[in-house]
């Protein structure tokens, strides 16, 4: 049987691109995985391939901006199977600007979702984990965090801020508990579909020339989730073989 058989997977995000081939691939394996994120229809689509499938899935519409939401997506996951394995905080915008352009708006965007959205699944989940002495999060960053680029100060910020946040809960609840990084580098998603500066969105098409698949990033995911409990898989970076960043 896989270590990830039966296991119950709460992913946010799951509507498309990296949260939806989380859900596929997981769900292949045994897994029985919690959907959120805001485009209702899409996620009850989803539901619906996973079930014809044979596939246990369950899906619910939340914004991570709002706690209350992220609370509510973690409560429904206990009530349907009894427990959380795994929180995958995966929901994120990606509007990318020079800081000339003084698209505040979308800077507060990247804020609320990125890093807030994170802190939500965070504390929604750790009190749980922490009663069943077992759980992991997996939160997903990006080649941003490590390296900036124009265009993508706040952004980067943003998941840099993942990383400090993730190794810090980890520090802080070793023992029971598993923090996993993802950064995944150029890929496939709608992310860039938020970008409105035509700089950005010109420099996001040249990125997405040697773009990886989504489920690329889904297998990195499964790896972590599927090793034993005494192995934290604390940080992977994936990207393009051909990536220069």
């Amino acid at each position: 049987m896989s270590d990830i058989q039966n296991k119950v997977v709460v992913i946010t995000g799951a509507s498309s691109g990296i949260g939806e081939a989380a859900a596929r691939l997981l769900a292949a394996r045994g897994a029985r995985v919690v959907l959120g994120a805001r485009r209702i229809d899409r996620l009850q689509t989803l539901v619906q391939a996973l079930e014809a499938a044979g596939q246990q899935a369950v899906c619910k519409a939340v914004d991570v901006t709002r706690r209350d939401d992220v609370q509510d997506l973690i409560d429904f996951a206990v009530e349907r199977f009894g427990k959380v394995d795994v929180i995958i905080n995966n929901a994120g915008v990606m509007p990318l600007s020079k800081l000339e352009a003084l698209k505040v708006e979308e800077w507060d965007r990247m804020i609320d979702v990125n890093i807030r959205g994170v802190l939500h699944g965070i504390a929604a989940g750790l009190p749980l984990m922490q009663r069943q002495r077992s759980g992991q999060f997996i939160n997903i960053a990006s080649i941003g965090a490590y390296a900036v680029s124009p265009t993508a100060a706040v952004y980067c910020a943003t998941k840099y801020a993942v990383r400090a946040i993730s190794e810090g809960l980890r520090q802080e609840v070793g023992g029971d508990v598993r923090v996993t990084v993802i950064s995944p580098g150029v890929t496939e998603s709608e992310l860039a579909e938020s970008i409105s500066d035509e700089g950005g969105r010109a420099e996001m098409r040249e990125f997405r020339r040697i773009a990886i698949p989504a489920d690329a990033i889904a297998r990195a995911i499964a790896y972590a989730i599927e090793q034993p409990a005494d192995v934290d898989v604390s940080e992977l970076i994936v990207r393009p073989t051909a990536s220069p960043f």
